[in-house]
């Protein structure tokens, strides 16, 4: 039987010293505990870009212009209940200052040291790929 498509788009932040910013779900949340790349689920109507530059303002107080996400891969997992697919962006350049608005973690971490880090199933394949881009 077909498990339900999950659309979410996700953002490598990378910072001028070429570190990844990732956060922490908080506890009472799925998966609490792992760290994971920010971004969040695409709404109805909604396209991943609309999406993702509508979860960093809400999750970490930023504002992020369309021209700024880079695609850069994708991740697509089958977990019990649905399917993940997703988008996941590069980005060198927002505005703001990155505030934790919901309570999680953050945590800039450099590429190489990202598997150290516990993540979601579906996250852990985009980390071979960042080390590709960023080193």
């Amino acid at each position: 039987m077909a498990k339900p498509l999950l659309l979410v788009a996700a953002a490598a932040l990378i910072d001028r010293d070429k570190r990844v910013l990732i956060t922490r779900r908080p506890p009472g949340k799925p998966m609490a505990g792992l760290w994971e790349f920010p971004g969040g689920k695409v709404k109805e109507g909604e396209t991943p870009e609309q999406a993702l530059i509508r979860e960093l303002f809400e999750e970490l107080s930023i504002d992020v212009c369309p021209t700024c996400l880079a695609p850069l891969t994708f991740a697509s997992h089958e977990y019990e209940n649905f399917h993940l697919l997703m988008p996941l962006y590069q980005i060198r350049t927002w505005d703001g200052v990155i505030d934790a608005r919901e309570g999680q973690e953050i945590k800039w971490v450099r590429v190489n040291r990202l598997s150290e880090y516990p993540m979601p199933p579906a996250d852990e394949p985009l980390i071979p790929i960042l080390r590709d881009l960023i080193t």
